[in-house]
């Protein structure tokens, strides 16, 4: 029904940045929230960023003013912008869409299959 598509990932040096991207397809009606969850060896999955549709954005304090989410409504992409990366980011970064696939359908939460984030000191 909605397939999130993650991208962007990889290995970088503590202080240098990546930015992750999500494409969202499939049976879209509306896009409630987008949010970026990750999870490290050996922890549970964390939330890190969330987007909603009214443009009001929330981040959990060990990346604020580091990470940024941001939205291409007409591409139904979101991004992770992550700045200033610390070994302590390094983690499978995952790709969260509450959905509604049609205007009767009640909103339905999609994940994408992640993507690996890499931080060597």
């Amino acid at each position: 029904q909605v397939q999130l598509v993650e991208s962007g990932g990889g290995l970088v040096q503590a202080g240098r940045s990546l930015r992750l991207s999500c494409a969202a397809s499939g049976r879209i009606f509306s896009i409630n929230l987008m949010a970026w969850y990750r999870q490290a060896p050996g922890k549970q999955r964390e939330l890190v960023a969330t987007l909603s549709s009214d443009g009001s954005t929330n981040l959990i304090d060990s990346v604020k003013g580091r990470f940024t989410i941001s939205r291409d409504y007409s591409e139904n992409t979101s991004y992770l912008q992550m700045n200033n990366l610390k070994p302590e980011d390094t983690a499978v970064y995952y790709c969260n869409a509450v959905v509604a696939t049609s205007s009767m359908s009640r909103l339905r939460s999609f994940w994408g299959a992640g993507t690996q984030v890499t931080v060597s000191s």
